[in-house]
């Protein structure tokens, strides 16, 4: 068990900046440049080249165990380290930033990426279908209710699994205001998610080891329990909202 968590930087942005945020929608803030301080990924620390090497070395033979042919990346970001892993499947990758949308559909025409990149709310946008969801460094962004959204919206899509950020470590789950950031274990209250299927520990090096347990678990998505896929004056159906192209 880690005992002492230091600080992070992005929720010491968000803090500093935080009557900056006041009013806007979930897109304006997310569409807030670099909030997160990394110097060559504008999706944060988390997306630069040492964050991602665990995961670009363990999630394509994740993907091949599991029979995966296609991959939903939401939210996709720069797909900046994605973009550097041979993936034989089908990759879609969806963001609520059409700036970072339009940057990837150009480096796709350029040769430099592959795969599709819709416009896209994780949280009331119907999804493309996909085997597999991957939902890396964003729930911890989202307040519980649009987790809540955004989990009911994958199951929705059809997809089977998910792949998401938890911290098997953390015992404080806490709500949150959208586009800060803290940690969450999904098999923590309010959640109660069982344990994952498989789990990626990404080696986070940040605060000097301490949040060493950031992982990407690996759950069914018709597993998960029900009360986490409903909130009241939610329905469980496909989001009625066309995907923006």
């Amino acid at each position: 068990m880690i005992s002492k968590r230091p600080p992070v930087l992005a929720h010491e942005r968000f803090a500093a900046d935080r009557n900056n945020f006041a009013g806007l929608d979930l897109a304006a803030r997310f569409a807030r440049t670099n909030l997160w301080g990394a110097a060559s990924s504008v999706s944060g620390l988390g997306s630069e080249d040492p964050a991602t090497a665990a995961v670009r070395e363990m999630l394509p033979p994740l993907l091949q165990r599991l029979g995966a042919h296609s991959l939903l990346d939401a939210p996709c970001g720069d797909a900046g380290w994605i973009g550097r892993i041979k993936l034989d499947l089908d990759y879609t990758g969806v963001d609520i930033v059409p700036s970072l949308i339009a940057a990837n559909r150009q480096r796709v025409a350029g040769g430099e990426l592959s795969g599709r990149f819709l416009v896209a709310d994780i949280t009331r946008d119907a999804l493309p279908r996909a085997d597999v969801v991957l939902c890396r460094d964003c729930l911890v962004h989202l307040s519980f209710r649009n987790i809540v959204r955004a989990v009911a919206n994958f199951r929705a899509s059809g997809a089977h699994f998910l792949l998401v950020t938890t911290f098997p470590e953390w015992d404080g789950n806490r709500d949150c205001e959208d586009g800060d950031w803290r940690a969450l274990n999904l098999e923590k209250a309010p959640f109660d998610w069982p344990a994952p299927r498989a789990l990626i520990n990404e080696r986070c090096e940040e605060g000097r080891g301490g949040w060493r347990d950031k992982s990407l678990g690996l759950w069914a998505l018709d597993e998960l329990p029900d009360r986490v896929l409903t909130a009241p004056g939610m329905r469980r159906t496909r989001a009625e909202r066309p995907l923006r192209q």
